[in-house]
């Protein structure tokens, strides 16, 4: 898993750590301190009285409006005892409700759906500005419920017991103040948390470190330890797996983002799976799975980076150390996920940044493999109807003009019922998607995707928007978007879609091609991208803009600061830019195995020749920019976004800001500020690289 971590809001109103003293714009890290709140509203009006008074915006965000609040959207859900259960936000219900259904119904083309939690009114009863954040019920019954709410948006929240029968939370039951941590169900009467148990129970990261296991009717202060990690760390935290006959509780801590330690605790007592510690690992049934990030010598054998491994969990408990072999890369392929049924598992691949799905059954002692047909340029998701309790699964299949559509599948079978299908946004038919490449520096084939019209002339006049992102491992998939067919291709656009490297299109060798002193080979991929699509006269400068979110609104600015020449328009949504001090705000210092350390001479050489913050030159000109970000981020400080505008106001530059005073790291909390956000983007980018 490769998530990226939080800590909670009452860590950003605090005064910021120790600075440089050469950094003039020090004092917008106070997130909520009247300068800093007086210069954001500043920036806002600037920026809302210029975009919004935009024709475009006034076409544009109804539009999106409309497409953000189409009953046709296919409800997500996940399946606990007899009931399916699915978070829901339209125009009635903008903070959104948690309901639920049965299959019978939820194969209706209008299911009845009984509402469980309506969050607007308990936002109202309770005075707060509550977003939906997440719930864990205890299986198998589903009759208690872990809610996680959020105020204003962020990362950070409360975590209340819920009754589901009397639809009531439980009075005296497990509860957690806001902050950055968990509960995880053990049984009715206990459960393990890991938060701000005080003074030292964090680390530098700002997530907790201790975990312990607390017991129904007794004070937080009696909870009794089970595991402790160091300061230095970036998390711990206990689970336990509810499958049937392989009841299991394990506690994982990670010192670092892509290392981890797992222990298996039986009888009390902590038992720590002997794997590299850049691997995950967990069981599936009575087997051990171990995927790789690096290649691995064990038992005479070299099992290759990217692969997936299988074992009896108690013959390799006992040292056994004979695993089958279910996945190994190809320079074109990789393992995306795995999901467990109850008698076999889907291995879902892609190749050439294309979904592929195939299921496993492990009879005889051997394991046998069949393949599932998805469709060619496109993406696909595999989610257990009910764990390992059925083999039925669902199968979500979709790509850049087809909508999505949810099949209910059966492991075995080529049969499939369609459950659900998103309705069309706009005419596809007009409108085809190619793969291509561009060559990088040292010659690697970067592979891209172009949306665009069937009859699309190369003459260089098409208004074309790259998107990027390359970090974390983390893939970019075709995937259908309402929102963009409306309000970028019915107008004309051309859109592109860069596999750089940094992501896990590839598998691991192709993040770790970009990892840390290896930064720029994703900045460069991303900069060929561009050249590349100039050289096929797709499109010029004149015409081209970019835009990327987190990683990927620095990777647009980094491309900006370094090519300028190349671009009209920039989009830099919740952005890293000051790599100097990113290690201290927030969650900066979990990344430090992305990017490296600012406080090591060595590695700040490298860091220091791409941090945004420190390369923007009053001599250049730059095309203009947008940035992004929200005052309840607390993943990616809204300073850094702050601080980069702030920068080059002064030094002249063409600059608009917008922070959303809601909205966490995805920078909204319902459609309406969702609308106006991406109505100001797209208006922004029109005015941009329009004809003219």
């Amino acid at each position: 898993m490769r998530a990226a971590f939080a800590i909670g809001v009452a860590a950003i109103l605090m005064a910021p750590a120790q600075a440089q003293e050469t950094d003039p714009h020090l004092w917008l890290e106070e997130v909520l301190s009247p300068r800093a709140l007086e210069w954001v509203g500043a920036r806002n009006a600037e920026s809302t009285q210029t975009l919004t008074g935009l024709d475009q915006y006034r076409a544009l965000q109804p539009a999106i409006k409309g497409v953000l609040d189409a009953p046709g959207r296919i409800p997500a859900v996940d399946t606990q005892g007899k009931w399916l259960y699915n978070f829901w936000r339209d125009p009635q219900h903008p903070r959104g409700i948690w309901r639920r259904t049965t299959m019978a119904h939820y194969r209706a083309a209008a299911p009845q759906w009984d509402t469980v939690i309506d969050v607007d009114r308990l936002a109202e009863d309770e005075k707060e500005n509550w977003v939906w954040g997440g719930v864990q019920c205890l299986e198998p019954a589903a009759q208690r419920c872990l809610v996680s709410l959020t105020r204003g948006g962020g990362d950070s929240h409360v975590v209340r017991e819920f009754d589901v029968p009397s639809r009531r939370f439980v009075e005296g039951g497990f509860a957690l103040p806001e902050a950055k941590g968990s509960l995880a169900w053990i049984d009715i009467d206990r459960v393990f948390v890991d938060t701000d148990f005080g003074p030292g129970s964090m680390t530098q990261s700002g997530y907790p470190r201790i975990v312990k296991e607390w017991r129904r009717g007794t004070p937080l202060t009696s909870a009794k330890t089970v595991f402790e990690g160091s300061e230095g760390d970036t998390s711990a935290n206990a689970w336990k797996d509810f499958t049937p006959g392989h009841e299991r509780e394990y506690v994982i801590r990670r010192p670092t983002f892509f290392t981890n330690e797992l222990f298996v605790r039986e009888q009390g007592v902590l038992k720590k799976i002997d794997k590299p510690d850049d691997a995950e690992a967990y069981t599936i049934g009575d087997q051990l799975m171990i995927e790789l990030r690096s290649d691995w010598r064990v038992g005479g054998k070299v099992y290759l980076q990217g692969s997936l491994l299988a074992m009896p969990y108690r013959a390799f408990q006992r040292g056994a150390r004979s695993f089958d072999v279910l996945f190994v890369p190809t320079p074109t392929s990789s393992l995306q996920s795995v999901v467990a049924l109850r008698d076999a598992i889907v291995l879902v691949e892609m190749d050439n940044v294309r979904g592929k799905v195939e299921e496993l059954v492990h009879r005889g002692g051997a394991w046998q493999r069949r393949a599932v047909a998805t469709p060619s340029f496109g993406t696909v998701a595999v989610t257990a109807l009910d764990g390992p309790r059925s083999n039925q699964y669902f199968l979500t299949v979709g790509g850049f003009l087809q909508p999505s559509t949810l099949m209910l599948a059966r492991a075995g079978s080529d049969q499939r019922t369609q459950l659900k299908s998103m309705p069309a946004y706009f005419d596809a038919r007009a409108y085809k998607v190619e793969q291509w490449h561009a060559r990088a520096d040292d010659g690697t084939q970067v592979p891209y995707f172009v949306v665009m019209r069937k009859d699309v002339r190369f003459d260089g006049s098409n208004p074309t928007l790259l998107y990027g992102y390359g970090g974390f491992e983390l893939t970019m998939r075709p995937s259908y978007s309402g929102v963009l067919g409306k309000a970028w291709l019915e107008r004309g656009g051309v859109y592109v879609l860069a596999n750089i490297r940094g992501g896990g299109e590839f598998g691991p060798r192709w993040h770790n091609a970009a990892l840390k002193e290896r930064r720029q080979v994703s900045y460069s991929d991303f900069i060929r991208v561009a050249e590349d699509l100039i050289a096929r006269k797709v499109t010029t400068p004149r015409h081209l803009g970019i835009m990327g979110g987190s990683l990927g609104g620095m990777l647009v600015s980094v491309a900006m600061l370094q090519r300028p020449d190349l671009y009209n328009a920039v989009v830099s949504q919740v952005p890293l830019t000051d790599m100097r001090r990113y290690h201290k705000l927030l969650a900066g210092a979990s990344w430090i195995d992305e990017y490296g350390d600012p406080d090591v001479p060595a590695q700040w050489e490298y860091i220091s020749k791409y941090s945004p913050y420190h390369n923007v030159d009053a001599g250049k000109h730059y095309p203009a920019i947008l940035y992004t970000s929200s005052t309840r981020d607390d993943r990616v400080h809204p300073a850094h976004a702050r601080k980069m505008v702030a920068r080059m106001r002064e030094q002249g530059h063409s600059v608009l800001y917008w922070e959303n005073t809601d909205g966490g790291h995805g920078g909204a909390v319902n459609n309406d500020q969702q609308a106006q956000l991406l109505g100001m983007v797209y208006a922004f980018l029109w005015d941009r690289l329009g004809a003219q």
